[in-house]
């Protein structure tokens, strides 16, 4: 079954690679990516190694190998190269807005309540006018995150 997802290297993209395989320190999983990617490349001219066969070699799942030839493919070099994937979720709450919940969790409890709930401070957020949509948890990961 011929690959989906062809790893078509250019020639400044293929030097890029030999060069951070051989030179200097990198990280293991950079190398290890540049030296699958290498491999799988259409333009060598053995028209590149197989999944089953670079597995092999360099110790690898056959599905690494997959994975990272779909993220050369559909978001390129850069990407591949890195562990951010590129596919998660964008961060709800930027720098402003995180000041604006540290400001609001420190700020006066509401009349009635004794301490701010987590609950309370992601619709109070969302009341002000600081997001559109917040959960519980994330106004829990930031409050964590920032002490």
């Amino acid at each position: 079954m011929p690959k989906k997802y062809i790893v078509d290297l250019s020639p400044g993209e293929r030097n890029y690679l030999l060069k951070l395989t051989t030179t200097g320190k990198h990280p293991a999983y950079k190398v290890n990516h540049a030296r699958i990617l290498l491999k799988a490349d259409i333009n060598q001219p053995d028209g590149g190694w197989s999944d089953r066969a670079i597995a092999s070699a360099l110790d690898i799942s056959i599905s690494s190998i997959e994975r990272l030839r779909r993220r050369f493919f559909e978001q390129g070099l850069e990407v591949a190269l890195s562990h951010q994937h590129g596919g998660g979720q964008h961060r709800r709450l930027d720098g402003s807005s995180e000041a604006h919940l540290l400001a609001l969790a420190c700020s006066e409890v509401p009349q009635g309540r004794g301490k701010w709930a987590l609950r309370l401070l992601a619709d109070k957020m969302v009341e002000l006018g600081y997001v559109e949509t917040i959960s519980h948890e994330t106004v829990r990961k930031t409050l964590k995150k920032t002490n």
